[in-house]
């Protein structure tokens, strides 16, 4: 089946690093990069997706992505040549849905990663999934508990479902091993992002895992 090629906005912090971006991904049949005047502004059907290549987690970095939340844009991909534990997760928090170090991405990777977040994905190394969560799990320890916060707001199933999504299964393996039909592990998901107005698949997992909720 042909499907039409997702609309990307590149968003580089040099000139040299956009050109050689674009020059990469021009040629692929997937996707299709677009002006950003050229996307609706806040509009949940809208499957674009805004593909953001910086060396650091700075504050011209961090403007950017607020502007991007401000726009109710949904689904960003940041290409980081370094990123901290801290930064890490204020990246997922702000809305991030994929992360990939800049020395591996690879026009390949790229596409995978912008097809992945176009339908509601979100995607981390593993080793940065496991910082993230070691992360959390700290702060978890080292405020939550001690202020004896309880875990309430997600059901036994919801969490169980979470906690899969943060060990990077799909949705049909998901399913699979919960016998559940793949509508219902999406329903789910879609349930737990409403209620909490959450943004993404990842922001889903970093909000349960700030909040104690897994």
């Amino acid at each position: 089946m042909i499907t039409d090629p997702i609309p990307v906005v590149l968003h580089a912090m040099d000139v040299i690093t956009r050109a050689g971006v674009d020059a990469a991904l021009r040629t692929r049949a997937e996707i299709r990069l677009t002006a950003e005047d050229t996307l609706p502004v806040d509009d949940p059907t809208d499957r674009s997706v805004a593909l953001v290549v910086a060396e650091t987690w700075d504050s011209s970095t961090q403007a950017l992505f607020r502007r991007l939340q401000v726009q109710g844009r949904r689904r960003v991909v940041l290409v980081a040549g370094e990123i901290d534990n801290s930064q890490l997760l204020e990246a997922v928090g702000i809305g991030v849905a994929a992360v990939i170090r800049r020395a591996e991405a690879t026009p390949e990777t790229l596409v995978r990663l912008i097809e992945a977040t176009a339908a509601g994905d979100g995607t981390l190394p593993p080793d940065l999934l496991a910082r993230l969560l070691d992360r959390v799990s700290r702060l978890q320890r080292q405020v939550l508990n001690p202020r004896g916060w309880d875990l309430a707001g997600v059901s036994a199933r919801e969490a169980e479902v979470l906690r899969m999504v943060a060990e990077g299964m799909e949705t049909r393996e998901i399913a699979e091993q919960l016998c559940y039909s793949q509508r219902t592990v999406k329903g789910i998901l879609h349930d737990i992002t409403s209620r909490f107005q959450l943004r993404n698949r990842a922001h889903a997992v970093a909000f349960a895992l700030r909040e104690g909720l897994i």
